[in-house]
């Protein structure tokens, strides 16, 4: 049975889309058969896999709508053992419309139990905000992957998180858990970054926060816009390592 991984965090321009598409990408390199869904309007998870939006038959607003199953909204990808289910625009009108359902935050968990034995690891690329989208992504996962800049505010956006999910605990998923922190577009030159790590790591065990630290390099912002993963674009670049080392550090922690 696979595994079910949410990339989740409210505050936007976190990379956490960077964060999904590249530690599916690590995980499927590895040998693990993964699947990225995009629940995210944008689909920029979609665009970052090089996928061309216009010739999709069914995608992720489909399925949560149960206008199509899961299987159907499939698409294989060019990189190695990495399928993916896409989204458009179109996903915006879920915020509204998973409204007329009588369990409106459970769609997603009720359609990806229907493929959860044929991949090791399914990853939820949830968006920014803890609307009813990104709550039918915490109520469909095993485990949550928290990426954060270390930027004032940060710490904030994280409580307002962690409310969320002992909420989502007590109603819909009570076996959720926190896999990690994961600092992301890290330049230790900062002096704001050193501080927000640090104060990070004082108000949270060491278990929850990831060793691996992605920084912030300029080969991982192009990646996207040539439709590749970066462990695909430019192997040997600082980002390319340090995705696989967090898929490495997801594995060991799994």
């Amino acid at each position: 049975m696979g595994t079910i991984i949410a990339i989740v965090n409210q505050k936007g321009g976190v990379a956490k889309t960077t964060t999904a598409i590249n530690l599916a990408a690590a995980l499927g390199k590895a040998g693990k058969k993964a699947l990225l869904v995009d629940l995210d309007p944008q689909g920029n998870a979609t665009t970052g896999y090089g996928i061309g939006k216009r010739e999709l038959v069914a995608t992720t607003y489909e399925v949560l709508m149960g206008e199509a199953r899961p299987a159907e909204a499939i698409v294989s990808t060019a990189f190695k053992n990495v399928d993916i289910i896409p989204a458009t625009q179109l996903l915006a009108e879920a915020e509204v419309r998973l409204h007329q359902f009588d369990v409106k935050t459970l769609q997603l968990r009720k359609a990806l139990v229907q493929i959860k034995d044929n991949y090791d690891f399914i990853i939820i690329d949830c968006l920014p905000s803890l609307g009813v989208l990104a709550l039918n992504g915490i109520s469909a996962c095993d485990s949550l992957i928290i990426p954060m800049q270390c930027e004032p505010y940060s710490l904030e956006g994280v409580a307002e998180l962690m409310t969320t999910v002992k909420r989502v605990k007590s109603s819909t998923n009570r076996h959720v858990k926190i896999l990690g922190i994961v600092f992301t577009m890290l330049d230790k030159r900062l002096t704001v970054n050193r501080d927000v790590m640090d104060n990070i790591r004082t108000k949270f065990p060491d278990d929850m926060i990831f060793k691996t630290e992605i920084p912030r390099n300029v080969r991982i912002s192009e990646a996207p816009s040539h439709g590749e993963p970066i462990i695909y674009y430019d192997g040997s670049s600082k980002g390319a390592v340090a995705y696989t080392k967090l898929a490495k550090e997801v594995l060991e922690k799994i």
